[in-house]
């Protein structure tokens, strides 16, 4: 079941591990290149604080976004800022999004976010808490997909799994850590057998979120499925 005061609880965390991390860097260190294609880290923290705030409309019943470019122009115009003002920016943008979850009073309800993609207010905190602990990967200051809560990497494998599943460009697929199981893409025909991928948390959390290309993963049944961007 859905905890929606763990999960702002747990980004709050999150993002103090993050605001930590990033503090101890300089302003040249922020323009450097992050792990997205692109992107600087600078682009990285601009993109985390415009989250916050797009999270807050969602609370608050506006659209996510003004639009897909309004989105982008923020964030290249904020990425070149020094990092004592993205690091304000992210802490302020963060206490706007718990001040708006610690207001909401209908959870169940239904939000839209980016894209026409619905889903329950409850669970917004919990995406959030992916981009925060995702991203901080991103970086590429230290923290690692190992690093990761044990609870947030469970529950991030079973979120990307749910999100191809029925996905017709991805063939029946087993996914497992060796202890847990989730099962992903389209539906076997006939019963047949699906593909079955084993690796550890960390590395499921990698392929299955576009940040490892699958090399350390035993696959058996077929080829390692190839996944659509997120």
């Amino acid at each position: 079941m859905i905890d929606h005061a763990h999960d702002l609880a747990s980004v709050r965390d999150a993002t103090e591990r993050l605001l930590t991390a990033v503090g101890a860097l300089d302003n040249a260190a922020v323009t450097q290149p992050s792990r997205l294609p692109g992107w600087s880290r600078g682009h990285v923290l601009a993109h985390l604080a415009r989250n916050a705030d797009a999270l807050v409309n969602v609370f608050e019943g506006r659209p996510m976004y003004a639009s897909a470019a309004a989105r982008e122009e923020d964030i290249e115009r904020d990425a070149p800022r020094a990092l004592d003002v993205q690091l304000a920016d992210v802490r302020d943008s963060a206490a706007r999004l718990q001040d708006a979850g610690d207001a909401l009073a209908d959870w169940s309800r239904t939000v839209e976010l980016r894209n026409g993609v619905t889903d329950s207010a409850s669970r917004v905190p919990f995406r959030r808490w992916v981009e925060v602990e995702l991203h901080h990967v991103d970086l590429g200051i230290g923290y690692e997909l190992e690093d990761l809560p044990a609870d947030f990497t469970e529950r991030e494998i079973a979120f990307l799994t749910e999100r191809f599943s029925g996905h017709p460009d991805v063939p029946p697929t087993r996914v497992t850590d060796g202890t847990r199981a989730w099962s992903t893409g389209r539906a076997a025909e006939g019963g047949g057998g699906a593909v079955t991928v084993t690796g550890s948390p960390a590395d499921l959390v990698g392929w299955l979120s576009g940040r490892r290309t699958g090399e350390a993963l035993r696959v058996e049944g077929g080829p390692l499925p190839a996944l659509p961007p997120l």
